[in-house]
């Protein structure tokens, strides 16, 4: 698809103004700067003329902005509908670790290329932006989806707000069969799996489920220059040891099951060739081997615990009441949020005895996502898209580690995909929610590319 040198530049130059607008998301709502947010708003309503004349527009929670174009099939094909999402807030920046200023949306020549720097050119304002100028390239051009096809932004990602389940249940509420879903997620990108030296499209399928738990321990208070035996923070420590002695049991999860099918046919490596297209045999070599190698291979197969931290005392002299432990999990296939919190418990009594004072409390947390179908209508035109915007890759169906706001459409849909539609190198993608974030102009307009490619084939 060749865009004019005007499309092109006004692309870009659209996502520098969004850029420009800081939206960062906070818990306390004071901290948010609201006319950020109305100033985003505003810069949607301008740069995008024709949606919003054709559209029917509406705000939906908080911070929901969703965009109703009417599908030509509408009538015959009453109360089904497609969603394009993304969300337009981003998690602060720490200004002193930035090379320039976080939220400066200007345009940079480099050896590289050329690039738009700011927070939120990653996540996910790229992708926001390019659904929009994609829409309203279409809609000039008198294209009209098949059926009703939604553009829902929530302003509340980054902190696990209410938008997107409001969102969901508004569609729950109109009866409306929601076919399709495609937001943020995986990526193209390369050296996608050990021995596969082709760039692969990285396609969610699914999402771990996560908590963010604490583990409380009662101790005896008191002065520092006659401490107990056991202070609340020893015995904190020992149920930290316990805790990361034990290793949640294999589970070879559809998403995981369906990438081996794709990397192990394609592996250069023979013995990686032989052990990832064999599953049928290979599967305790493949458990043995994610529990020796670790890292992204370990957490596709096991719930993962992370302890990120400890509390005891506010002085050094001063022994503390009690010792909180501060965990991160992340859940697998048929694992669960009361499962999970079982087994911690268990950990704890087993090393500190039954009559110890323990307690958890679950901050955040939700359990595993249903898997999205691949064996459909939905996933083949997606794949048929991805590959016609760039040929000569693969296409491979993949189970997301992160959270993403999709999740809640799974309560009204299996066909729910995680695909951000650009190619991101190891450094981009390490960029995300990290300092001196940016994207590549070439990669903006391509994912604009792909992104009209997609409302051609539900045209």
């Amino acid at each position: 698809m060749n865009f004019t040198t005007e499309t092109k530049e006004k692309i870009i130059d659209d996502m520098c103004k969004m850029i420009q607008c800081a939206t960062v998301s906070y818990q306390d709502d004071e901290l948010v700067d609201w006319s950020q947010y109305e100033k985003f708003q505003n810069l949607l309503r301008q740069n995008f003329p024709t949606i919003y004349q054709k559209c029917d527009f509406f705000k939906v929670g908080k911070t929901g902005l969703v965009h109703k174009i009417s599908g030509k099939n509408a009538e015959t094909q009453n109360k089904c509908a497609k969603v394009l999402m993304a969300h337009y807030d981003v998690v602060p920046a720490v200004q002193e670790e930035w090379d320039f200023p976080a939220f400066c949306g200007d345009v940079v020549q480099t050896a590289q290329g050329e690039f738009i720097r700011g927070r939120g050119t990653l996540d996910t304002k790229g992708t926001l932006c390019a659904i929009m100028e994609s829409v309203e390239i279409k809609l000039k051009e008198g294209w009209l989806p098949k059926t009703d096809l939604y553009l829902c932004f929530s302003g509340e990602e980054e902190i696990s707000g209410d938008t997107t389940s409001e969102i969901v249940q508004w569609f729950k509420n109109q009866n409306i069969n929601v076919e399709f879903v495609l937001d943020e997620g995986g990526a193209i990108v390369e050296n996608a799996f050990p021995g596969v030296s082709k760039r692969c499209a990285m396609v969610g399928t699914a999402e771990k489920g996560f908590i963010n738990m604490d583990v409380i321990i009662e101790g005896k208070a008191g002065h520092a220059s006659a401490p107990s035996k056991n202070s609340a923070v020893g015995l904190a420590s020992k149920v930290v040891t316990e805790i990361e002695k034990h290793t949640c049991k294999t589970e070879f999860t559809k998403p995981v099951k369906e990438l081996f099918n794709v990397m192990g046919p394609n592996n250069k490596n023979p013995a990686l060739r032989f052990l990832f297209s064999n599953l049928t045999i290979t599967k305790p070599l493949v458990s043995l081997a994610s529990k020796i190698i670790g890292g992204e291979l370990f957490a596709l197969l096991h719930t993962t615990c992370a302890v990120t931290m400890m509390e005891g005392s506010k002085a050094y002299n001063v022994l503390p009441s009690q010792a909180k432990i501060g965990l991160n999990l992340r859940l697998l296939g048929k694992d669960t949020i009361q499962n999970a919190e079982n087994r911690i418990l268990k950990y704890a009594k087993k090393v500190l005895g039954k009559n110890a004072k323990i307690s958890t409390k679950i901050l955040q947390g939700n359990n595993p996502s249903l898997v999205s179908d691949t064996n459909c209508e939905q996933w083949k035109t997606l794949c048929d898209v991805i590959n016609k915007t760039w040929p000569e890759i693969l296409v491979s169906p993949y189970l997301m580690m992160a959270c993403s706001d999709s999740r809640h459409y799974c309560a009204i849909s299996d066909k729910v995909y995680r695909f951000s539609g650009m190619f991101l190198s190891k450094e981009e993608r390490a960029m995300i929610h990290g300092k001196n974030e940016r994207i590549s102009t070439e990669i903006l307009i391509k994912t604009v590319e792909f992104y009209a490619n997609l409302l051609e084939a539900l045209a």
